[in-house]
């Protein structure tokens, strides 16, 4: 029964998988995707915070900092010389900025936040277009 169950979960993954395009991306544009999640999700925290709902803060400001480490993971510190040392570093600063933020409940931190993400993927998204 539990490995029926499991089968099943893992079809209805798989299913989910395919039908949302996730297979068919580039490894480019999954970075914009999670780039574009990172603001969405630090834009509910703000709006979570405004209407003192600091669970919802909580939740948003976690899955960030899940997205920044996701990124993260993805930064070649091997190959990538200063620009990935950089970024290493920026993305370490913002998921410490994301906790202050938190604890704090401070809206101008996110806005720095989100500045700083909206720098990386400018620059980001100018790539596709060589």
């Amino acid at each position: 029964m539990y490995v029926d169950a499991h089968r099943k979960g893992a079809r209805q993954y798989a299913d989910v998988h395919t039908s949302s395009g996730l297979g068919e991306d580039s490894p480019h544009h999954l970075i914009q995707m999670l780039m574009e999640g990172f603001l969405a999700r630090v834009n509910s925290a703000k709006g979570a915070i405004a209407h003192g709902d600091l669970e919802a803060k909580s939740i948003y400001i976690s899955k960030a900092i899940g997205i920044v480490g996701g990124l993260n993971e993805a930064v070649d510190l091997e190959h990538g010389g200063e620009i990935a040392s950089n970024l290493n570093q920026l993305y370490n600063y913002i998921n410490m900025r994301l906790l202050q933020a938190s604890s704090e409940n401070s809206e101008v931190i996110l806005d720095e936040v989100a500045s700083l993400m909206k720098d990386v993927k400018e620059a980001w998204d100018a790539i596709a277009s060589f």
